[in-house]
């Protein structure tokens, strides 16, 4: 069996899409992903019935989960409908391996989001340190150290 030919098995088999990541990246929905990002294997962008964008330059390590469904309500029998939100990840982002970012997260340019972390439906400030569950965040923790090499931040972030 050729490679090509081995490679459409293996998404078969774990009910995958190419990708241009990793053929162990789990891509749901239409996520727009920006230039020169990576992501790393044995993660899942699910950006079923939501927009998850996340930026150019940006490294998403290995087992990190974006996921904009929250079905935990439902499950424990408070609701019945399943809850949705968006996902905005700005450019030049660092997301730790095995960290989580959830419907709802916005999270500014130039921020690093520390292994382990999970982001629910928090607002992270451009050039932030973000740690933990809960997560904690260190505004601007990056801010004065990038503008002493690059001079004044001009980005538009939505934060």
């Amino acid at each position: 069996m050729d490679k090509s030919a081995f490679k459409r098995l293996l998404l078969e088999t774990i009910q995958n899409v190419d990708n241009r990541f990793h053929p162990f990246v789990w891509i749901h929905g239409e996520p727009e992903v920006g230039r020169d990002t990576s992501i790393g294997g044995f993660s899942e962008v699910n950006a079923r019935n939501s927009r998850v964008r996340i930026g150019a330059n940006c490294d998403i390590a290995s087992f990190v989960a974006i996921n904009c469904l929250d079905s935990h309500r439902r499950c424990i029998g408070l609701g019945e409908r399943l809850e949705y939100g968006d996902v905005w990840i700005g450019d030049h982002v660092f997301v730790g391996s095995h960290s989580v970012i959830l419907g709802g997260a916005i999270i500014g340019s130039h921020s690093v989001i520390a292994a382990g972390t999970v982001v629910r439906r928090e607002r992270i400030p451009p050039f932030s340190l973000v740690v933990g569950n809960p997560a904690t965040v260190k505004a601007g923790y990056y801010r004065k150290e990038w503008e002493s090499v690059h001079g004044p931040y001009a980005g538009r972030d939505p934060v």
